[in-house]
């Protein structure tokens, strides 16, 4: 591994004449009921011989069982590392530390989006390939060669790119769908700001995706199906996860939530979509009480209430069906908070990914944009109620 940190646009900058079109995805996905059981079986196939396992303290004493049972059946020695909870540098630095010297030649990161992205960082400084067991299908980190980096405290601080994806993404559905029905959820909210930041990054010659290069025909298609997916049978398996039932809406939710939008944003393209969603992160009642998904569902309205997209009603009544927020007031904010808004607009403008729109940006537009969705929202509320969100939050 070189010290050099990897950077995508840095690495492809030579370039000069035109940038090349790259798709990113991780070498294997599997997904299905029942996968952690036959989870050694999947690595024993990767001549995995000693592997270190991160998870929380919650999630190695349930899933993290079956997961290291079927580890030792395929006679693979274990290495228990107890994540703490936050993806940061400090985190990070101190698991490389207690694994530097236990000879492991595979990191398994098992559980939640955070757990997911500190176990790629880890794996790349310890120079071994990661593999990614997800026990949410909340955001799309499991499948990318990047993680978001916090501070302590939660708020995104930087992100670090890889040289290589995970060498395996499993994912057993079983798992997700015991999981409270606000994760699969959220997960659609992220997965469906995929095909809208994509097809504004494929019309744009000048965009760049996270990969470094221009955004791929196969990626703008994954993209696109990953949103019709979700928008046919998002509402039904949210229903199903909402009582631990998995069933094929369920399969096909989880596939888009993960694999689709996972290849999709990374080597599709970003837009405004997810700098907006990270400058909410700014506001510390936003980070600390709303999901990543959740907060992108409503930075994709503001996108769309910019491009004045007949999208933006589609968009809105199935985040409403759902229970995802539609308005100012379901991420706990007021429309008449200027200092946020401003904050809200600063950290967006300072994202080179929001300047993929094919519109000049400032800060009243993107304020105009978040107050445009906002009063949206609040009619489509009006129409068919909170509900969904309620049940969600309550």
């Amino acid at each position: 591994m070189s010290d050099k940190p990897y950077t995508p646009r840095a690495f492809f900058s030579g370039f000069d004449d035109a940038l090349p079109r790259v798709l990113l995805s991780p070498q294997k996905y599997v997904q299905g009921p029942g996968l952690l059981d036959r989870l050694g079986d999947h690595l024993a196939l990767l001549s995995v011989r000693r592997a270190a396992v991160l998870g929380s303290e919650r999630c190695l004493a349930n899933e993290g069982k079956k997961a290291i049972e079927s580890m030792k059946r395929a006679e693979i020695d274990v290495v228990i590392a107890q994540f703490h909870g936050e993806c940061s540098v400090l985190e990070i630095e101190a698991q490389v530390r207690a694994l530097q010297s236990s000879q492991i030649d595979y990191l398994i990161a098992l559980g939640g989006g955070k757990t997911v992205d500190a176990g790629k960082c880890i794996a790349h400084r310890l120079n071994v390939p990661s593999v990614v067991a997800p026990t949410l299908a909340s955001n799309d980190a499991p499948c990318s060669a990047l993680s978001v980096v916090y501070t302590p405290e939660g708020v995104q601080e930087s992100v670090e790119y890889f040289a290589r994806s995970p060498s395996l993404v499993i994912v057993d559905t079983n798992v997700v769908a015991e999981a409270d029905e606000r994760y699969l959820v959220a997960g659609m909210g992220d997965a469906i700001a995929t095909w809208y930041e994509a097809r504004i990054c494929q019309s744009n010659p000048k965009a760049i995706t996270p990969a470094g290069a221009r955004p791929s025909l196969a990626a703008y298609a994954i993209s696109e199906i990953c949103a019709q997916t979700i928008y046919e049978v998002g509402e039904a398996a949210a229903e199903s996860v909402a009582v631990n039932k998995n069933d094929d809406n369920v399969e096909k939710v989880v596939e888009a939530n993960t694999l689709l939008s996972g290849i999709g944003f990374e080597s599709g393209g970003l837009a405004m979509v997810h700098p907006l969603a990270l400058a909410y992160t700014r506001i510390d009642r936003v980070h600390e009480n709303y999901l990543h998904g959740e907060i992108v569902a409503i930075s994709t309205m503001a996108q769309l209430a910019l491009e004045k997209s007949d999208d933006l009603d589609k968009a809105a009544r199935f985040f409403s069906r759902v229970g995802l927020p539609v308005h100012l007031g379901q991420l706990s904010m007021s429309p008449e908070n200027s200092d946020e808004l401003k904050i809200l607009a600063e950290v967006t403008m300072t994202n080179p990914n929001a300047h993929h729109m094919p519109m000049k940006l400032t800060h009243e537009i993107i304020i105009q944009a978040i107050l445009d969705a906002h009063e949206f929202g609040l009619t489509i509320a009006d129409e068919f109620g909170d509900e969904a969100y309620r049940r969600l939050h309550n």
